[in-house]
């Protein structure tokens, strides 16, 4: 018998567990939890089947539902009441997302909250920070943003969260951000940034769920291009300069090669497994031509092979029974 044949034949019986390389496990997944303050009952997401805006008020048994799952971590995102030009709801403190976060310690302490840092689900006109003129027409204005999301964060940290997770791209973000915590006295309260995030075509759900959908433009100004592979690896450079604690690469399933070739800068790495993605594989496994637990366990695991530490996916709790079935 040769070696090989010898070696797989050896997988597939006893010795399989032995022979992987790469083990999915329940601490690598985040589930992301929207939140709602204009609704008391959840309301189903019609672009992503099975997922819902929750209501602040049974937004705590969301965070006991996913702690019994054994999810231990959640990014948050706001639907606010209200929206103006300048997001002024984002940085409140009686916020939809620093309610939510007292909510939720309140019921569950040990949940690691993560919320998210942008505007766009805050502005009236969907754009992720302060929009101005350009030599371009309206467009996003890099620094009087940068100020709009320092004071987000420092109140994100001052209801109680644990990571802040700016989201918007801007140049500088994590360096502003890092010394707004710090002089808040937040000096221990890491940053997880969106490092490397595509001008994806694979976002058009979230924009539902978050009621996000901007009324010009896009967003392609301030998110990289997917064609570019180093430019994608040097903003996660940039951003550890500057004192990023975690680097995220989103989309993650299109992506696989800059995670693994951001993984190497050497700071924990995660992925965010999109809404786009999660739709697409919902789809397919509702219509019957995919067996969507194995290609949601099978999409994970490439992630994590990659080089993720952390997989922010929508099918979190999904993922968590089926770990619990394969033991």
């Amino acid at each position: 018998m040769y070696p090989k044949t010898r070696l797989r034949r050896l997988r597939k019986r006893l010795f399989q567990p032995l022979f992987k390389e790469n083990r999915l496990q329940k601490t690598d997944l985040i589930a992301p939890v929207f939140v709602d303050e204009t609704i008391s009952a959840p309301k189903p997401i019609l672009s992503m089947p099975g997922q819902s805006r929750i209501p602040l008020g049974t937004v705590a048994g969301t965070a006991e539902a996913l702690w019994d799952c054994e999810i231990s971590a959640m990014v948050l995102f706001g639907i606010p009441a209200q929206k103006d030009g300048q997001g002024s709801q984002a940085f409140a403190h009686d916020g939809v997302v620093q309610k939510a976060v007292r909510e939720i310690k309140r019921a569950v302490p040990d949940m690691a909250l993560i919320t998210d840092v942008c505007a766009c689900e805050y502005t009236d006109h969907g754009h992720c920070g302060i929009i101005g003129d350009t030599a371009y027409g309206p467009d996003l204005l890099n620094d009087p943003s940068l100020d709009l999301m320092a004071k987000i964060a420092v109140s994100h940290a001052e209801s109680g969260a644990d990571m802040v997770a700016p989201s918007c791209m801007l140049d500088g973000m994590v360096a502003v951000i890092r010394n707004a915590l710090d002089g808040a006295g937040h000096e221990d309260l890491p940053i997880m940034s969106y490092s490397t995030k595509y001008a994806s075509a694979l976002y058009g759900p979230f924009r539902e769920a978050a009621d996000s959908g901007y009324a010009f433009g896009d967003r392609s100004t301030y998110q990289l291009d997917p064609a570019n592979a180093r430019e994608g690896v040097r903003e996660s450079i940039l951003d550890a300069e500057e004192g990023a604690d975690v680097l995220m690469v989103k989309p993650a399933g299109f992506y696989l090669d800059i995670i693994s070739s951001v993984a190497s800068i050497g700071l924990p790495v995660a992925a965010y497994q999109v809404s786009g993605e999660y739709a697409m594989i919902k789809a397919a496994g509702e219509k019957g031509w995919l067996d969507e637990r194995r290609v949601v366990m099978e999409s994970l695991t490439s992630i994590k092979r990659a080089g993720a530490d952390l997989i922010i996916t929508y099918f979190a709790k999904d993922a968590s029974g089926w770990l619990d079935e394969e033991q």
